[in-house]
């Protein structure tokens, strides 16, 4: 059951796609605590699911959290905000406490206090007294979690060859970059689907444009590596360049469809075009006009991009840059700088410059003809961003599908793209981070999301990236991406663990019918691709524990290695299970393991899959790319039940147009 009470005047958000009448009564489970804030105290064993996009483990009890879409490179566990605001809780009160789910939907700050301050106690309120509050109960987590995603609609659903390996870095700057990246692929015999292109493909960085002298036919490469079974993907910042040459700028200007000050001037920022305009995307008739801009680039082939820098990201204001400087010239004359100074002036001043808060509260959207100042629907901007590019490829590409997603988001945007989980770094810590993360971003909606992998910053070592791979050939987004000036981390460039890492992604596109089933079944049926033990053993205090295994689909059950230097991990079995310890898609061991703790042995060229009892998991030939994936002979890795029977339902369609509902897309496989 779903109730809503509603608070103020809600502002719009779209988030949800159902219309529940507003409850009169009182709010089930919580407390008013006077100050315009939410309680509820937790029991001992309670687990607190869900928030989505942020740090720590998929337990979000014992820390306190800020919905405040923030571009962040640092994900540590001192963080409060990373880029995405999933105001989504759903609390576990254990066996005789209970289940129920909590959304808020406000398009700002909503500030989380789950057992930081008092381990007992969960707290909750949004910056402003304005939003709807919705409860939903059901018989169990999987229930209560099925009927919020029917509540906010139907997840984002990309092509199939989305579901390939991405090659991506920072650091691709001419054609015959990209086109060597695709050379070496190939003759190491690595398969691969999509290498993305960072805003080094653009002329001055300015959106919707090419550099003619680095890659002087987009239209001839695309068709070229295409032909390959390559897509190229490319990148579109938030901010607009301001150049009086560019038409994008030239008619953003004229239509005054960019964000505006106080006084009804352009808001300026700069980012990495430098000074930049930022277009008011909370506007539908400016989402029409940003999103048919990508014309510049499906003309030239292009299925597929990624959208960044879209909190928006703010490297600073010409305002507070000015004031900076005049701060650093005053202390300039002095040949002495306390220490005071020197934290507080020069470097807190310097990192003061980026997102300044000052700067958000600065400038002013338009929602509904009413004039809304940006922090306070601050987190709404980038999943607009991706709406408008969504809505435009519906004309700009008739009947398919295109690739999008996005660095930032909020509970909505998920209908119009996936996210990746942005600028993390290449460490062990990030990679657990990783694993723990998907369950909760998916509990919100994003299904199609993912990490980069070996990390986006920092020298990956040969054998973390070999271990995250071995964890990422899982996730619908399989993207290794990485920065400039940190280490090349092509997979091809990994010579000592090259084999182990050919056969892992060709494991990966073996195992494409059953990832990309499972991942159709989320989506249309409102299930979950991955979720926690205790979603489906609620009843079983071991593993509402588990913090580092994942449910994957119907049938499957990963424990990754994330740890540097392990030959091994500890794996908890809520039941039997069939372990297929994995170096490649032909060659593997199998043993059947009962429930209970189990200390299991995996090499660093090995992988462990557990397929739970009555399940199978259908397994193809391995593939250069999704598009010479062969799925009319397949293999059945199976654990019987104890009548001797293990079966699949499965799904299969084009992978292109968006016919899901057909019945020929569904049949049932039977072991034997």
């Amino acid at each position: 059951m779903i109730q809503r009470f509603s608070f103020g005047s809600p502002l719009p958000t779209d988030s949800v796609v159902q219309d529940i009448a507003v409850s009169s009564g009182p709010v089930p489970f919580l407390t008013a605590d006077g100050k315009g804030g939410w309680v509820y105290t937790l029991a001992p064993e309670a687990i607190v699911y869900g928030l989505g996009e942020m740090p720590r483990g998929i337990n979000k009890r014992g820390w306190h959290y800020i919905t405040n879409n923030t571009d962040e490179s640092h994900h540590g566990e001192d963080k409060l905000s990373y880029y995405g605001a999933h105001n989504f809780l759903l609390i576990d009160d254990g066996p005789s406490g209970g289940y129920f789910g909590v959304f808020i939907d406000f398009p700002g700050k909503v500030h989380y206090d789950i057992g930081y301050t008092e381990y007992s106690t969960l707290r909750f309120a949004a910056e402003e007294p304005d939003y709807d509050l919705y409860i939903i109960t059901g018989d169990d987590l999987n229930d209560i979690n099925h009927q919020f995603r029917q509540l906010i609609g139907r997840s984002y659903i990309p092509p199939k060859w989305a579901f390939g390996l991405a090659q991506s870095r920072f650091g691709y700057k001419t054609a015959e970059d990209v086109r060597e990246v695709a050379r070496q692929y190939r003759e190491n015999d690595l398969p691969l689907d999509m290498i993305c292109m960072d805003i080094d493909y653009m002329q001055d960085y300015a959106d919707f444009t090419v550099n003619k002298q680095r890659f002087p036919d987009l239209a001839a490469l695309s068709a070229e590596l295409k032909e390959q079974g390559i897509r190229l993907v490319p990148i579109i910042d938030a901010g607009v360049r301001i150049d009086p040459k560019d038409p994008t700028c030239t008619e953003g200007l004229e239509k005054g469809y960019f964000c505006k000050k106080e006084d009804g001037t352009p808001f300026v920022a700069a980012v990495w075009p430098g000074k930049a305009y930022f277009a008011d995307f909370l506007r539908p008739e400016v989402r029409e006009w940003f999103g048919h801009k990508y014309k510049a680039l499906t003309d030239c082939g292009i299925e597929g991009f990624w959208n960044d820098m879209n909190e928006p990201a703010l490297f600073y204001s010409p305002e507070r840059l000015k004031a900076f400087f005049k701060s650093m010239s005053e202390l300039s004359r002095k040949d002495n700088i306390v220490q005071d100074e020197f934290f507080a002036k020069v470097v807190g001043g310097a990192l003061g410059l980026m997102n300044a808060p000052e700067d958000y509260a600065s400038f002013y959207h338009e929602v509904n003809g009413q004039r809304v100042r940006h922090d306070k629907v601050h987190n709404l901007y980038g999943g607009n961003m991706t709406r408008a590019a969504s809505e435009a490829f519906r004309e700009l590409r008739p009947g398919k599908r295109t690739l999008l997603y996005s660095r930032s988001s909020f509970i909505g945007s998920h209908r119009y793209g996936g996210i990746w989980l942005g600028d993390n770094a290449s460490t062990w810590a990030q990679f657990l981070a990783n694993i723990q993360m998907m369950p909760n971003v998916q509990l919100c909606g994003f299904l199609y999301t993912g990490a980069d992998l070996c990390g986006f910053s920092y020298n990956a070592t040969p054998d973390l990236a070999l271990r995250w791979l071995e964890f990422g050939m899982f996730t619908p987004l399989m993207r290794n991406h990485s920065t400039d000036g940190s280490r090349m981390q092509e997979y091809y460039r990994f010579t000592n663990q090259l084999p182990a890492m050919r056969n892992m992604i060709r494991l990966r596109y073996a195992l494409l019918p059953y990832l990309y089933s499972e991942f159709m079944k989320a989506a249309l049926e409102d299930t979950s691709y991955f979720r926690p033990l205790g979603f489906d053993f609620a009843d079983d205090p071991d593993a509402r524990e588990v913090q580092d295994q994942l449910l994957l689909g119907d049938g499957v059950m990963l424990a990754p290695v994330y740890t540097q230097n392990a030959s091994g991990r500890h794996v908890y079995l809520p039941e039997p299970m069939k372990l297929y310890r994995l170096r490649g898609a032909g060659d593997y061991d199998t043993e059947m393991l009962p429930a209970g703790h189990h200390y299991i042995r995996c090499a660093l060229d090995e992988v462990l899959l557990f397929i739970r009892p009555g399940h199978a998991v259908p397994v193809a030939k391995p593939a250069t790319c999704t598009a010479q994936l062969d799925e009319s002979s397949l293999t059945l890795w199976a654990c019987p039940d104890m009548d001797g029977k293990a079966s699949y339902r499965m799904y299969t369609d084009d992978g292109e147009t968006s016919d899901y509902a057909a019945p020929e897309h569904w049949k049932v496989l039977n072991a034997e």
